[in-house]
Formats: structure tokens, sequence, C-alpha cells
């Protein structure tokens, strides 16, 4: 778990790939949870249709993500300053795909009230 949380034995570019490399095992996980809790809900096509306007949305946050890692290396921010932002950002991006994901409860036990 250090190595993933700490920059040891990494110069300062690596933060921007090993951000990459998180954002691809959040969107996996993200799809992988939607698919199977629209599944296990009884989901119908238009919460299929619901699941690939997510992915989409979650894509273009992905991409917002990665160029702002890519800027704050070109910035000036110590590698203290770095450590701590990437850290916290590890924390939103895997807390907004596990949640994000479980939203799906919810919207499938509403759609499944009003249209049965």
């Amino acid at each position: 778990m250090a190595t993933i949380l700490d920059d040891r034995g990494q110069g300062r570019t690596g933060y921007a790939k090993r951000i990459s490399s998180h954002l691809a095992a959040a969107l996996v996980t993200f799809c992988l949870l939607q698919i199977f809790i629209v599944a296990k809900m009884g989901g119908s096509l238009a919460l299929h249709l619901g699941i690939i306007i997510a992915i989409g949305g979650y894509a273009v946050a992905a991409r917002a993500l990665e160029r702002r890692w890519q800027m704050l290396e070109q910035g000036g921010l110590s590698r203290g300053g770095l450590a701590l932002r990437f850290r916290r950002d590890l924390l939103q991006l895997w807390g907004a795909s596990l949640v994000g994901a479980l939203l799906w409860i919810p919207v499938a036990i509403i759609f499944r009230f009003l249209f049965g």
C-alpha cells in the first residue's frame, strides 16, 4: 500500500502516469459494479442506456483529471505538495467510483416501482 500512495523511487513525472493507472482500474470497477447491480435489480433497456451515459460522463471527468495532473507536474509544486494532492485525488476518485456505482441501487428500485 505504501508504494501506491508514496512516490518512492520515482521522479516527479510519476504522478500523471500513476493517476492514469488508477483511473483505468477505477473505471473498470465502476463499470463492473454498475452492470452487476443493474443486472441483479432486473435491469431494463433504459437502465442499461443510463449505464452507457454514466460511463461516458466518467470518461470525460477522468480525462480532465489526467490533464490536471499533467499540469500539476509541470508546475512548481514541491514533492510533498504533489504527494498530498495525489492522495486526496485518489480518495476522491475511488470514493466516487464506488459510491457512483452504488447509486444505481435506489435508481433501479425507483424505476422498478414506477414501471414494474
